[in-house]
């Protein structure tokens, strides 16, 4: 059995989950195959840095499980808020090294598009940046088409992709887009990024043996920090 803790913190949503490859957890509304449990809170004072140990020791405690039963780590690696992306980074490292356990890196972008259970062949995740930029790319089917970058929002953004049929925006960048295009044909979901649907991806990446190196890696910032 593998167990991994998924770490969640790119959004206002200090998120985590446990992932096991054993299918011990339950079907719920995003399809995920392999959580055991999830545990957040949303709020808009993003006080990670006093709710992730706390979280991460209780979601542990409530299965029966310490830190020494844990195979993996995994983290969003962005992009998204830059002291989010810091905190919950720094605290798998630290975690990971202290534990001498992989590290797992996954596209915060790729498990928010995962949100997405209709049946439209083409989602846009987009994460709220400054005014009308946001980050965002472009799955069809699963499959990354277009990688992360930042946009800003005009209304002919995505065009080719909304004329070519419904599409699907989700994230916390998809109002201010939903009210600036006011088109009724697709398909908007305001969500912020969880650890729920970071556990699929991460028991794959575990069994490809796919993770990252905990001294060098760095948060997928996207863009420099400015301060202001």
């Amino acid at each position: 059995m593998a167990l991994i803790l998924c770490v969640e913190t790119t959004s206002t949503n200090c998120s985590v989950a446990l992932a096991c490859d054993t299918k011990l957890g339950q079907s719920n509304l995003f399809h995920v195959k392999y959580c055991l449990d999830v545990l957040e809170d949303n709020s808009d004072s993003y006080s990670h840095g006093e709710r992730l140990h706390v979280f991460i020791d209780t979601i542990l405690k409530r299965n029966n499980f310490t830190v020494k039963d844990l195979d993996a780590i995994a983290v969003s690696e962005g992009p998204g808020s830059y002291t989010g992306l810091r905190i919950g980074v720094s605290s798998v490292k630290g975690m990971c090294y202290a534990l001498e356990i992989p590290m797992i890196a996954i596209s915060t972008l790729e498990s928010l598009s995962l949100q997405n259970t209709s049946e439209t062949e083409t989602t846009i995740a987009m994460l709220d940046a400054r005014r009308m930029e946001v980050y965002a790319a472009v799955f069809q089917n699963g499959n990354l088409i277009e990688a992360p970058r930042a946009v800003i929002l005009e209304e002919d953004s995505f065009t080719s992709f909304r004329n070519s049929g419904k599409v699907t925006f989700i994230g916390t960048g998809v109002k201010k887009f939903e009210d600036l295009i006011q088109e009724s044909t697709h398909l908007y979901i305001r969500s912020n990024p969880t650890a729920l649907t970071l556990c699929d991806l991460a028991i794959t990446k575990h069994k490809k043996s796919d993770t990252v190196d905990v001294a060098y890696f760095e948060p997928f910032y996207l863009k420099e920090f400015k301060g202001g």
